[in-house]
């Protein structure tokens, strides 16, 4: 795994205007931690190509070289998707956030901080905590390695990749946990439909972290939904149509066109 060679364009922030009767709705999508914005493409032209304004951002420090996460703070991820919604918002009459995996976490910190602005979310294997023990000696690893082995590329279909990174940087993963931290602290404040998407299969996260968002959300209106044929990225797995369709479904579901 690793970002050269990546198709062109797929590494960069990717925007697509609708057409028809979803022209007005937008679709904020969020990659992961070591991912990139090709995680996230197929599901963009599949809305995109049903109508709807799509924007896929490149977080900051991703999709470039892996030590470029060791030089950004998770504020500046959060900042990112902020800045990508509001675009959205000037030009949609309702968005929804869709994220992968910490694109997951950063969909639930950017909902808990627009209230009353976003019509939804769709969540695919998110990341709400670390389990590893490690985690609590991160601030002190970080000084001490750049980087550990890579958890990217978790996908059961065979010869497909996400384009990040080949490796863990540690001072990225120690903002990470800041980020996570931040996050859960604000789940009970969100209260808008909520779509989660969770790989039987994950070799990346323990369900932990599923079973943490559907605890603690606030959302009345809540679903989770397992994938049995996927791994982590199950943007890019064997059950990637079956996750575009239902969230389409999902969209419609809350609009009145």
């Amino acid at each position: 795994m690793a970002t050269e060679g990546a198709p062109a364009g797929w590494l960069d922030d990717y925007y697509r205007r609708g057409h028809g009767q979803l022209e007005k709705i937008g679709i904020l999508l969020l990659h992961g931690f070591t991912g990139s914005p090709a995680s996230m493409r197929p599901w963009a032209d599949f809305l995109s190509q049903n109508g709807c304004t799509v924007r896929v951002p490149r977080i900051p420090g991703h999709g470039t070289r892996w030590q470029d996460l060791n030089k950004v703070t998770w504020n500046e991820w959060t900042e990112k998707a902020s800045l990508e919604f509001e675009k959205l918002k000037n030009e949609c009459s309702h968005v929804f956030i869709f994220g992968l995996s910490m694109g997951g976490a950063n969909t639930l910190y950017t909902a808990a901080h627009k209230p009353g602005q976003v019509s939804g979310i769709v969540l695919v294997n998110p990341m709400i905590h670390i389990k590893d023990p490690a985690i609590h000696f991160i601030e002190l690893i970080k000084h001490l390695v750049a980087k550990r082995p890579s958890v990217g590329d978790d996908i059961k279909k065979p010869r497909t990749t996400e384009w990040g990174y080949d490796a863990l940087p540690t001072k990225g993963v120690a903002q990470l946990n800041r980020l996570l931290k931040a996050t859960r602290a604000v789940l009970p404040a969100i209260s808008i439909p909520t779509l989660l998407f969770h790989s039987v299969a994950d070799h990346v996260l323990p369900v932990s972290n599923t079973e943490i968002i559907m605890d603690e959300i606030g959302s009345a209106d809540k679903r989770r939904i397992e994938l049995e044929n996927s791994f982590h990225v199950a943007t890019l797995d064997f059950d990637a149509e079956f996750i575009f369709q239902k969230s389409l479904e999902f969209v419609r579901s809350q609009i009145i066109l």
